[in-house]
């Protein structure tokens, strides 16, 4: 028997109201100030915040940080969804526990860890030093604590999905004489797609985001190791308010443009469901 939600009445009409409210107040309220803000000296001030040199180097560091840690966290969640979902071996629940890490680790710490292995006096950082090699206040550590961070977002979309889907799909591939990537591009990729895109969405929004680790890492060098989220508050600092709120309204549109394809994702995701 389908289940048809009621109309909200009573009690439920005021729980209603008042997460309206808090959507209204906590999350519509500040986005139109950002908006606001960022316009408030005209469109020529506005074009001048974003065409400066350092906010264009901060826009061009942001997308590199994510066109190197996409594909990274891509392999990594494939790989790591098709262990634990379709072999059973010692550990397993271990290497489970370990993709949340990143969720329960402060980006602060990480990025603190991070300082503490790779830099000049780390662990390994005087020893890649030795090779002229360079991570930390660099881009390369940057792209290292975010592919941290952001590393279960895959990995905890694919695993749920491949273990309620099974294996019998597969299975009869390989006995029909399937090799490897054959069963992984005809059979496996077709049938995870929709959740390995929400999870690359997910993983973008992060690391575009993403400040703490970073804010540790990167040294916040002007115009070299600053990403977006860092180059707010140095604009902030330098009491440049409209050039805080201009990079702002530029983490605020990709904020919203992920809403938007998360939403259209989670669509197809239930519409494939439905077809199971």
């Amino acid at each position: 028997m389908k289940y048809t939600p009621r109309k909200p009445e009573g009690f439920a009409k005021g729980l209603l109201f008042l997460g309206v409210l808090l959507v209204v107040v906590l999350l519509i309220l500040p986005l139109l100030l950002i908006f606001v803000a960022a316009f408030q000296g005209g469109w020529t001030l506005f074009a001048q915040n974003l065409l400066d040199k350092d906010m264009l180097a901060a826009i061009r560091l942001t997308l590199l940080v994510v066109l190197l840690t996409l594909p990274v966290n891509l392999v990594f969640g494939i790989m790591i969804a098709w262990c634990v979902t379709r072999f059973r071996f010692w550990g397993r629940r271990v290497i489970v526990a370990l993709i949340d890490a990143p969720y329960a680790l402060s980006p602060v710490v990480a990025g603190l860890c991070y300082l503490l292995l790779y830099g000049s006096e780390g662990w390994l950082g005087s020893w890649l030093g030795d090779f002229g090699i360079q991570l930390v206040f660099a881009w390369p550590g940057i792209v290292l604590v975010t592919i941290f961070v952001t590393s279960p977002y895959v990995a905890r979309e694919l695993i749920p999905l491949m273990e309620t889907q099974g294996h019998e799909e597969e299975e009869a591939a390989v006995l029909l004489g399937a090799s490897g990537w054959r069963l992984f591009w005809r059979v496996t990729l077709p049938n995870i797609k929709w959740a390995l895109l929400y999870g690359a969405v997910l993983t973008t929004a992060r690391a575009v985001g993403e400040f703490g680790s970073v804010s540790v890492i990167s040294g916040a060098i002007r115009g070299q190791t600053n990403t977006l989220p860092l180059h707010v508050q140095l604009l902030h600092q330098d009491y440049n308010s409209i050039g805080a709120f201009t990079a702002s309204l530029l983490l605020a549109s990709i904020a919203l443009l992920t809403l938007v394809l998360k939403t259209i994702l989670e669509y197809f995701q239930r519409e494939k469901n439905s077809e199971v």
